[in-house]
């Protein structure tokens, strides 16, 4: 900017340097000053005024009282814009206030929702381990369930193994084998044992000791017929008994006698032929379930033959 002087005398061509400084330092304070009130004041579109002038009342309608919004006080911002260099710490605390309230409200919603995360989170880890320690009963009991099974099982095999033992028990209660034989024989029809049939008693006898489930099957034959061989046998067959029991005390009943007479009992290989000699066969028979417990039997072997007196 150039001065002119009101007068015609030109000015020095090299002014003062302290005036020169003065008039720049008035010009900076000046133009701000300036700017400041050259800005437009803004009005708010809400104010009762404009309200007033756009949409006046009608004559016959009361209408009520418009609403009058509080104006917003717009800040000056000057002529720096938006960052004022000289702005004062009251100006920018009054630009902080609102955002530091903003980050402190900020601050307790997300504290609220670290509180609510938190509380969801113990309740799912509540319910977790409930429910492990309702899965870990459910499977104790399961385990314990299965190991009852499993002995139920095993009695049953057990009770099973039982029911074939008393099957074959009852089964082989009226099974009886052979054990061994001997032939008693006698003299002239009369009962009276001879030396030599004495020592096959005694032999037989030896093997029955500490035995039990035997039986002796005894068959008497004479070689009368008719009633007469038949009471002839009984009294040979008689003699036999006789001899075992008060000799050996072999019991009554383990000995089953037959008198035959003249005729040929079970077992024998030719049946045409006639008896010819009074004598008895004796049959030691021991029975399947004693057989299968007892223990090896001492004395003399089985035999056969005719005892001669």
């Amino acid at each position: 900017m150039r001065i002119k002087s009101a007068t015609s005398t030109p000015l020095p061509r090299k002014p003062l340097p302290g005036k020169l400084a003065i008039l720049l330092l008035a010009s900076a304070f000046a133009i701000p000053a300036l700017a400041q009130e050259a800005q437009p004041t803004q009005t708010s579109p809400t104010s009762p005024s404009a309200t007033t002038e756009a949409n006046p009342p009608a004559a016959s309608q009361e209408q009520p009282a418009p609403y009058t919004a509080t104006p917003v006080k717009q800040p000056k911002e000057g002529f720096w814009g938006h960052v004022n260099p000289f702005a004062r710490k009251k100006w920018v605390k009054a630009r902080l206030d609102p955002i530091n309230d903003q980050l402190s409200e900020l601050d307790e919603v997300n504290g609220k929702n670290a509180k609510d995360i938190r509380d969801v989170d113990d309740r799912a880890q509540t319910g977790i381990h409930r429910a492990q320690g309702t899965a870990d009963a459910a499977n104790q009991t399961a385990t314990a369930a299965g190991e009852q099974a499993r002995h139920a099982g095993s009695t049953a095999q057990n009770a099973m193994g039982h029911v074939d033992n008393l099957t074959t028990t009852v089964n082989g209660l009226d099974t009886y084998g052979e054990k061994s034989n001997v032939d008693i024989a006698f003299r002239g029809g009369q009962p009276i044992l001879s030396t030599e049939a004495r020592k096959r008693l005694d032999d037989l006898a030896t093997q029955m000791n500490g035995q039990s489930g035997y039986i002796l099957e005894l068959e008497a034959h004479s070689p009368a017929s008719g009633s007469a061989g038949i009471e002839s046998s009984g009294r040979l067959a008689e003699a036999v008994k006789r001899y075992m029991v008060t000799e050996h005390n072999i019991p009554v009943y383990r000995m089953h006698a037959v008198a035959l007479g003249n005729a040929h009992g079970n077992g024998e290989e030719d049946e045409a032929k006639p008896v010819r000699s009074s004598s008895v066969h004796i049959r030691l028979m021991e029975n399947s379930l004693a057989a299968q417990g007892a223990a090896p039997t001492q004395g003399a072997g089985a035999s056969s033959g005719t005892a001669q007196p």
